[in-house]
């Protein structure tokens, strides 16, 4: 077994503050014997103005949260999944950017996200995270002490055919980073973070954005471990952030596949 930490985060407007607390939580999960930390979508970052939010995003490697990081996986001997960041492209574009970084601090993977969350919902909040943000176009894996991690971001967990190509990849461990909306976290989030874990025969952990934030915004919470049985294994609540923990069993993901081969058995459907 092999120990996971998830980090529950209400992220605000300072990243120098944000950045103060992955470290504290790298530092913290480490003592309590986790391999991995993960940490939510816009761990760095969350303000929903953007004409303020741009004086604080920058590239990558003038990124002070991803350095404060990389130095303490480092300093601590832990990886960190950063569920994300916001990212200056050369482009003009940013970029909703995860990072995995190894226990020497160096960046072993770079996902950016696929889908972008473009709604009205029927509360009166809109979002256009295709104004400012620009897609991803690949798939991304990664292996890790967890073993084989593959990555998504929040939205992404709407689309089916991201996680099909993250089983046939032989995944056993899908992270999905969120700062989801209340309506929508009540309405489905338990619903497709099982379904997902299910459909590809892996662990699936979500560490998540939670309660009321600096720039207005309500998130959800409930940042979730779940193993590939769809059992939930690990369920944070909707209140309070912090860390939790979790155990990855690849003798757990080897007895769910024996049982039921639905990665095997999957078969092409002509069109």
């Amino acid at each position: 077994m092999v120990r996971a930490a998830l980090l529950q985060m209400t992220s605000g407007i300072d990243p120098a503050a944000n950045a103060a607390a992955i470290v504290a939580a790298a530092a913290e999960a480490r003592s309590e014997g986790a391999a991995m930390l993960f940490t939510p979508e816009m761990s760095g970052l969350l303000d929903r103005k953007r004409s303020r939010a741009a004086e604080a995003i920058r590239s990558e490697g003038g990124d002070a949260v991803l350095a404060a990081v990389r130095e303490a996986a480092a300093r601590e001997g832990i990886w960190v999944h950063l569920g994300s960041l916001a990212i200056a492209r050369e482009d003009g574009k940013w970029a909703n950017r995860a990072f995995v970084i190894d226990s020497d601090g160096a960046i072993q993977a770079r996902y950016d996200k696929l889908h972008m969350f473009d709604v009205d919902l029927d509360t009166g909040e809109s979002w256009r995270e295709s104004n400012a943000y620009a897609a991803g176009d690949r798939v991304v894996t990664v292996e890790t002490p967890l073993g084989l991690l593959g990555l998504t971001i929040c939205y992404d967990i709407r689309f089916p055919a991201l996680f099909e190509a993250l089983g046939r990849a032989g995944c056993d461990v899908i992270a999905i980073p969120a700062a989801f909306t209340v309506p929508t976290g009540k309405a489905h989030w338990h619903l497709l973070q099982r379904a997902r874990a299910v459909e590809a025969s892996a662990y699936v952990l979500s560490a998540a954005q939670v309660g009321r934030h600096e720039d207005g915004r309500e998130t959800y919470g409930h940042s979730l471990a779940i193993d590939p049985w769809g059992e939930v294994l690990l369920d944070m609540g909707g209140s309070q952030p912090g860390l939790g923990y979790a155990e990855v069993d690849p003798a757990r993901i080897a007895e769910v596949r024996a049982q039921l081969p639905s990665l095997a058995n999957r078969r092409e459907i002509a069109k």
